[in-house]
This record gives C-alpha cells, structure tokens and sequence, in this order.
C-alpha cells in the first residue's frame, strides 16, 4: 500500500464535542479549507437530525471542490421497518451526496440491551440498509460500531455484522473503536485478521478516551487500514477523536504514504488553526505538528545544538507541515539565543558584544519580576530596539485617568481619559468601555486615530491574566497578556504590575506601538 484515504469527520463527529457548535456558513468554509488540503471524504454531518443539516445539505452542493465526496451519516433502518418507510434514510437520500456512511451494531450488547433487538434482525437491518442505497447508486461506508468491544466479546457475530454489510454492496467496512479504550497492539492483530477475511476496502475509526487513538489509527493502517477517519486538531465527544493533525504528516514523512498531495502538507497548520478558530476551541500550544510549541526551543544547550543542526532536537523541518521553530528568550536561553532576535535590530553584535550581555542582564531582571517573553515576542522586539538605541517613540503619553461607575448601566462600567502628544501636538479624549481595560483601549484608539489611522484596522483578540505572586493578596502581582491582530498577523504583547490596569496598560502601549513599527517598517520596504 502505498496511499490512505483521509476521512474527515471533523462537521459531524467533531461537531459532537462539548463547546462546539458550527453555523451552516462555518461548515461551508470548512469544507472549503478541507477541500483544498486535499481530504479525500468529508462528513459533513446527519441530513435527518436537524434543521441546521438539512440547509447545508442544500448548499453544500454549489460548491465546486475539487478534491474532496461529501459524506452525509445516519444510522442503519429502525427496527422492524422497512428501508423505503425509514425517514432518516429517506432524509439521506434526499441529502444527495455521492457517498453516505452508516453505522451499525457490532456489539452483541449493543443489539440486545440498548436496541433491545434479535441478533439476526439487526444484521437484516444492515444487509437491507446498505443495500437500499447501493441500488440508488451511493457510495457506502458502513461503520462497524462499537467494533473492537464487540470483536471481545463474540467475535463471530462482530465479524457477521462486517459480513451482512460486505454482502450487501458496502465498499467500506471501517472498524470503530467506539468507547476508545482498545490498545494499539489489539487494533493492529484485530484489523490484520479482518483484511484476511474481507476483500472490501478496510478503513478505522479511533477515539481517543486512553490517549492512544492516533497511536491506534496509525497501527491499523499498518496492519492495511486504507481508510482513515478523523477529525482535525482531534475535537469530538468526551475526550474526542483521532488526530488527523498528527495522523497525516506521520504516515506521509515517516512512512512514506500519501494521504493528501505532498504540495499540500505545508498548510496543515494553517487549516488546524482556522479551524480552531471556527470552532472557538483553543489550538492547544503543545499540539504536535500544528501546535505553537511544537518546534520551540528554550534551554540554552537545546538552542545551541539546534542552531548546528535542527535534528538534534526536532523530529521534522516544521516547514514541511506550515509551522515554524521558535527561539525562545529567557532567562535560560544564554546569549546564543539571543542572536537572532538583536541581529534582526543590529547585525553587528555578537555573543560577546557588551550590548548584547546588557540585553541578557535586563531580560534576567524582566524576568525576575513576572516578565516572560516567550509569549510576547513582540514585547521583546520593542525591547530590544529601545535597549539598542533604535527606537523612535510614535507618542508621548502625558495622562490617563479611569474611574469606575457601579452598578454597572448596559454594560458600561467604567470611563477613561488620556491625553498624548504626537509630534507636539496634543490630543484628548475620553470613552466609556465594559471594564477599565476596554475603556482605555477605546479611548487611546481614539486619540490615536487622527494621527495613525492604521490603528483602526487592530482587533484585540485575546486577554489573559495571571496573579504571580498570589500569597500577596491584592497586593499581588499580575501579568497580563494581550493579543492582537490585523490584515497581516497577530502579535501579543505583555504587561506586569502589581495594579491590574497599569498592567493592561502597558501591554496595550505595546500593542498599538508594535503595530504602528511594524507598518513603518512594510511602508519603508515597499519604498
């Protein structure tokens, strides 16, 4: 074997994770990030459970993709009724994708406690359902549910529900670890005796309750699984769904499969970010391939050996999936590492440059008071041009002032003023905001705007605060951290005090003065 089929889930079973809830437009642009990845099957979600389905369905079909079957799911007939009286069948058809997928019970338990049937009518409830949409000319993907469960407890019936299906015209037999609890080892002997028994393509279905289902997914491709179903960034029920993240760039870079087309790989981290951000659900950092963290180097000894050959510490070139290697800088990284962020403010400084030991010492001392800039890497580049002599300040803050208003009236609590200077001239001005923070960040913009009207384009998109030193009380220390965004990026940027506002202040004056060097910087390369 020598390609898989990637099978995504991520609009149906993924949909199904606590917190996840897609419009009818975010599946639409889903389907379209997917499509030109290359996924082969999209499941795009049940026509007969829902109003929200049944639209997409509708619309899906206007697209023109170019890579990718839309799948729609529902369940084998009800039973003791016929295949033409079933309306969640009939709801399918009327989806009028090419390929469907049913599931059906392989679990003896399933059948006689939870659809409280015979044995024999839910296999003629699989035979007669597949069969039903072959003669109206579907693809079919039956997935063996509770497969692997059900392979432990009887496995001559588990293998006769694959059989009921193979029979019928299924061209898919996938085989689910539904409850997410069988061992790699299991999977691969299990679906190594299936692919003797069966002449039909095999595919696998993992979720991911012991941690182990992209570990599962993998073993049954190598035990000839064709067909692997996913989800991106793994979301889904419970503990959610095999990986497809982590399960595509590892069959294709480690054993040389093809799953997408290999021009593709490199925007898999762009689509698990989007993603994401459809779906609201953080990306975690320490996601392997696509997440922030995934090639990022802090100690110093790592530093230095990745700086002679990334393969000491990195298991691919992150290139190759979209992301990239992050030096991080800290109070551990030693000097080296600090000579990629001074040498894109000043080429001339080396390890040894007094400049460059006086960076270090102040970053030790940043830190020692709740400063950590490998999450605000933008921060540290203001740093170190205004540490290098390099900086140009684009205002000069003269005041603020913010008062709190309680009780609260439509959501407006609080009310800031500042005055800055630009160039000599001064601007005032006030805004009322949900909260201190919102109100200053409201009112800067406004004094700011007449100036540098770009401002306008800068969206804060996140806002984290930690107490640093929480035996202190109020008196604490906070951090805060600000992300923002515009057209071309997203920076963060950090702030720490032990008052809270002053904190968000400050990372705020970065983040409108990162925004307005970097625009600096484009405009002058243009020029």
């Amino acid at each position: 074997m020598s390609s898989f089929v990637v099978y995504d889930s991520t609009l149906r079973d993924g949909a199904q994770a606590q917190g996840v809830s897609f419009s009818v437009e975010d599946k639409l642009k889903i389907v379209e990030r997917l499509d030109e990845l290359g996924i082969g099957y999209i499941e795009a979600g049940n026509p007969g459970s829902n109003p929200k389905d049944l639209e997409f369905f509708a619309r899906v079909g206007a697209l023109k993709l170019k890579n990718a079957k839309i799948i729609a799911f529902g369940s084998t007939r009800k039973v003791g009724i016929a295949v033409e009286a079933d309306q969640n069948l009939q709801s399918l058809l009327a989806a009028n994708t090419p390929a469907v997928a049913i599931f059906g019970k392989s679990w003896d338990y399933q059948v006689t406690d939870i659809l409280r049937t015979r044995l024999d009518e839910n296999l003629r409830m699989i035979s007669s359902t597949v069969a039903y949409l072959k003669s109206r000319g579907r693809e079919v993907v039956f997935d063996a549910e509770h497969f692997f469960d059900g392979y432990r407890a009887n496995p001559d019936y588990a293998i006769e529900t694959l059989a009921a299906a193979a029979n019928a015209g299924a061209d898919t037999l996938c085989l689910c670890d539904t409850n997410g609890g069988t061992f790699p080892s299991d999977i691969y002997a299990i679906t190594q005796l299936v692919i003797r028994r069966f002449t039909t393509q095999i595919g696998i279905h993992c979720h991911n309750d012991s941690e182990m289902a992209v570990a599962n997914s993998i073993a049954a491709v190598q035990a000839g699984a064709v067909q692997v179903q996913g989800t991106i960034n793994g979301i889904g029920e419970r503990c959610g769904n095999a990986n497809l993240c982590s399960i595509i760039p590892s069959l294709q870079l480690k054993l040389g499969l093809t799953g997408i087309p290999s021009d593709n790989l490199k925007h898999l981290t762009s689509v698990a970010r989007f993603v994401s951000e459809v779906a609201n659900v953080t990306l975690g950092d320490k996601a392997p391939f696509v997440g922030n963290d995934a090639f990022s180097h802090k100690g110093g000894m790592h530093i230095d050996a990745v700086a002679k050959n990334p393969i000491s510490y990195e298991h691919i070139d992150p290139a190759q999936v979209g992301n990239v290697r992050h030096i991080l800088v800290s109070e551990v990284a030693g000097r080296s590492a600090l000579l990629a962020k001074i040498h894109a403010v000043d080429a001339t400084l080396n390890k040894d440059s007094p400049d460059t030991k006086r960076v270090l010492e102040h970053l030790k001392v940043l830190e020692h008071e709740g400063y950590q800039f490998e999450s605000a890497e933008s921060s540290f580049e203001l740093l170190l041009y205004k540490l290098l002599g390099r900086y140009q300040p684009f205002f000069e803050l003269k005041e603020y002032t913010v008062v709190i208003h309680e009780p609260a009236k439509n959501g407006i609590n609080s009310s800031a003023t500042i005055r800055i200077a630009v160039n000599g001239q001064e601007e005032n001005t006030s805004a009322d905001g949900d909260g201190p923070v919102n109100a200053l960040d409201k009112a800067m913009r406004r004094a700011l705007e007449r100036f540098y009207p770009a401002i306008r384009e800068v969206k804060l998109t996140d806002y984290k605060v930690r107490v640093l030193d929480s035996d202190k009380a109020s008196a604490a220390r906070v951090r805060v951290l600000i992300e923002s965004a515009d057209q071309f990026g997203n920076w963060t940027t950090i702030g720490v005090s032990t008052d809270i506002i002053d904190a968000s202040w400050r990372a705020l004056i970065d983040a409108i003065e990162y925004k307005l060097m970097r625009d600096q910087e484009r405009a002058t390369t243009l020029n």
